[in-house]
C-alpha cells in the first residue's frame, strides 16, 4: 500500500535514509486515497505513518512489524498537493523499537504517529 509498486492502489513510496538516521518521502496523494472530498482518508495517512517507521527500521537493517500504532491528526491533508513523511528511531531496548513519523504539507506538520515494533527472526516471527 505504502512502498510497494505491484500493488494497483498504492503509493510506491521510495524512502532515502537522511544523515540524521531518519527515512524520508515526498509524494502526493490521489483521489483513490480520499475520504471526504479533496481530503485524505485517515487510514491512509495511518499507513503513511506507518509505513514510514517500518521503513526507517528497514534502512537500518531491522526487519519489525508493527505492535502499537497512535495517531494524532493535527489537520485535515489535502489530496493533489505534496506531503512529505518523515520517520525516525526515538527509541530502543531490542527486540523492542519506538518509532515517530510525522507528514507535512505546505511546511505544516498534518499527522504525528507514534510506534512500537517488534523485531522478527531471521525465518519469521517475533523474537
Amino acid at each position: 500500500m505504502v512502498c510497494g509498486r505491484a500493488h494497483g492502489c498504492g503509493l510506491g513510496l521510495r524512502f532515502r535514509l537522511q544523515d540524521d538516521g531518519s527515512v524520508r518521502a515526498r509524494f502526493v496523494c490521489s483521489k483513490s486515497h480520499e475520504g471526504f472530498r479533496d481530503l485524505v482518508h485517515g487510514g491512509a495517512i495511518s499507513s503513511l505513518l506507518d509505513g514510514a517507521m517500518t521503513n526507517c527500521l528497514f534502512a537500518h537493517g531491522i526487519a519489525a512489524v508493527t505492535a502499537e500504532l497512535v495517531v494524532r491528526f493535527r489537520h485535515p491533508i489535502a489530496t493533489g498537493a505534496p506531503l512529505t513523511v518523515v520517520g525516525r528511531i526515538s527509541g530502543s531496548s531490542p527486540p523492542l523499537y519506538v518509532l515517530d513519523a510525522e507528514i507535512a504539507q505546505d511546511d505544516t506538520i498534518m499527522a504525528v504517529g507514534k510506534g512500537k515494533f517488534m523485531e522478527m527472526k531471521a525465518g519469521g516471527g517475533v523474537l
